[in-house]
């Protein structure tokens, strides 16, 4: 059934305009008497359309659920930025895995290096990636895309969170052995080509960041996040 998402809390109806309400009425070929879902915050409303077209979709609430879709453990992606659009495929398949937030940081050994102002340029196009894949596979909530920060500024973030990891690929605990299942909020860095220097993992470590441990074989940064989302998604039983 399609999904949409709406911003504000509803009472008894929903109305849809603009892109949305097109691609309702034009490409899904939805009509009056056919049932669609809206989601807020985590909740799902079941709607029938009452009336329909290009300018406007109008909807009657049937039903109203949580989402079913959503983790039971909120997990935080602090992603160095890499080049080129790789960060695209990480937002587009960790969403869809059932990552919560992306925080991008710029780490020593990052390439990409934009000042803060040049990637809030960027943000748009992020959150709009974040958002078809939120519908695409069912998500209750579109996850956020965070304003770039520094290595230190990252570090400072994660400090909600119950359980704090660093990826690097110079040693620590395996996941399986770290990741405790009844974790609800994981924070998890990992670095951009090249990983991290020793300074910045010492630095996460007296933090009390744990580092964590993929194995011999060296994934490449674009990997690494999707994998690490789906390991962690499995081992709290989110998947």
């Amino acid at each position: 059934m399609p999904r949409f998402f709406i911003d504000y809390k509803p009472e008894k109806t929903i109305t849809v305009t603009g892109s949305d309400a097109a691609h309702i009425v034009k490409s899904l070929r939805m009509k009056p008497g056919d049932e669609i879902t809206f989601c807020r915050n985590g909740t799902d409303f079941l709607c029938v359309i009452s009336s329909a077209d290009e300018t406007g979709v109008y909807c009657e609430i049937i039903k109203t659920t949580p989402s079913g879709t959503e983790p039971a453990t909120d997990l935080t992606l602090y992603q160095a930025l890499p080049k080129s659009g790789k960060i695209e495929l990480i937002i587009q398949k960790t969403v869809e895995l059932g990552i919560k937030r992306i925080v991008p940081f710029i780490s020593e050994r990052c390439v990409a290096r934009p000042d803060k102002k040049g990637f809030a340029k960027r943000l748009e196009r992020y959150r709009k990636i974040s958002e078809e894949a939120a519908k695409q596979s069912g998500r209750g909530i579109i996850p956020v895309i965070s304003p770039l920060l520094s290595f230190d500024e990252a570090i400072e973030d994660t400090k909600s969170s119950e359980l704090r990891l660093i990826c690097y690929e110079n040693g620590g605990k395996r996941l399986s052995e770290t990741v405790i299942p009844s974790s609800k909020s994981i924070s998890v860095i990992i670095g951009s080509e090249g990983g991290f220097e020793r300074g910045e993992a010492d630095k996460a470590a007296a933090d009390g960041i744990v580092p964590v441990w993929l194995g011999e074989r060296i994934l490449r940064c674009e990997t690494c996040p999707i994998a690490v989302t789906a390991i962690i998604m499995n081992l709290t039983g989110n998947i």
